[in-house]
């Protein structure tokens, strides 16, 4: 069967994630952060990650583009470097209390959108829905890991 490219999981999928962003910039801007910030304060928040690195590779972006997020977030009030006790190259991130207080608001947002956009599915259709993605997201992992092509690409993190 011949696909139209238009109608591929792929295309359709990105056109859903740019949706999101949309509207999760836009809801997000009040509170004074970004759709690219959730990841890193989230895994500050739960002690999942406390420097650039691990924050890099949790949120699966370079290096590069991560410490630009993080000085602007730093500028912003929203995290604060310290120097690493055990390794004097390395800084350890934490949230600064700004961020603290803004994040369940921010959190509460982003499923309020969720939800909204969910409207009409059923909670078993959200719940595959859910199931699918994450299959995809593993899949696509595999293949990108196991593609020399995509050798500069962060690898996934274990879940």
């Amino acid at each position: 069967m011949d696909l139209d490219v238009l109608s591929t999981p792929g295309h359709l999928i990105s056109l859903a994630a740019r949706g999101f962003v949309r509207l999760s910039e836009a809801r997000l801007k009040p509170l004074g952060f970004g759709v690219g910030h959730l990841p890193v304060l989230v895994a500050l928040r739960d002690g999942r990650a406390s420097t650039q690195r691990d924050l890099a590779r949790f949120a699966k972006i370079e290096q590069p583009p991560m410490a630009q997020m993080l000085a602007r977030m730093e500028r912003d009030g929203l995290i604060r470097r310290e120097p690493d006790p055990g390794d004097g190259r390395s800084s350890r991130i934490t949230l600064t209390k700004v961020a603290e207080a803004r994040l369940p608001d921010a959190i509460a947002t982003l499923l309020q959108g969720n939800r909204e956009v969910l409207r009409g599915f059923t909670d078993d259709e959200a719940a595959l829905l859910v199931d699918l993605l994450k299959r995809l997201i593993a899949n696509l992992d595999r293949v990108a890991n196991a593609d020399p092509a995509c050798g500069s690409l962060p690898r996934a993190r274990s879940t």
